[in-house]
């Protein structure tokens, strides 16, 4: 049985000026094209995720424009490695279609999948309805400023669990490069 795929946005997902989860939020610096930015978050988000990562529950993968500087994420929330859709550089404004491209090459190889963005996750309309279609996705547009909250990880945890959803694919990476630009 194949492992869900979680798409995992950062900005308005897990980065986020108002995190809550009653606890006080973590602040640290990460640098993206040599930039440096301020993230902010819940340790206890990043908790469960990883709990859910180290469980083998799912795999989760970045889909962010962090890709191309993913490990700065990582070192500062303490993940380890993990997935990414894409290695370039992708512009904000590019981001939409590749994430889109890419939540629809999961359900195409067969997998569950779980996409959690703040702006790119279509919650209605023709993309939307062909996404869910199967009752194989999870989507999830947090509001930017509060990223994911507990009652999302609860839906994301009772969607992992739940036997009644189809499993068509394998655990191999699927990632078509080509479809997103990259040809190495």
């Amino acid at each position: 049985m194949s492992r869900p795929i979680w798409l995992l946005d950062v900005d308005g997902v897990l980065n986020a000026t108002r995190p809550g989860w009653s606890a006080a939020p973590r602040n640290g610096t990460a640098y993206g094209g040599g930039h440096p930015y301020r993230l902010r978050w819940a340790p206890a988000l990043i908790d469960r995720i990883r709990a859910l990562h180290d469980a083998g529950s799912v795999t989760l993968r970045w889909c962010t424009t962090w890709c191309a500087d993913a490990d700065q994420v990582e070192r500062l929330f303490a993940l380890p490695r993990l997935e990414r859709a894409w290695t370039d550089p992708i512009s904000h404004s590019a981001a939409p279609a590749v994430k889109l491209a890419t939540a629809r090459t999961v359900l195409d190889h067969g997998h569950r999948l779980i996409w959690t963005d703040d702006d790119a996750v279509p919650t209605s309309g023709p993309a939307h309805d062909q996404l869910v279609a199967t009752g194989r996705a999870l989507l999830i547009a947090p509001l930017p400023n509060r990223g994911l909250q507990p009652e999302h990880l609860d839906t994301i945890e009772a969607f992992l669990s739940d036997a009644s959803v189809p499993h068509t694919g394998t655990d191999a990476p699927e990632t078509d490069r080509r479809l997103l630009g990259d040809t190495a």
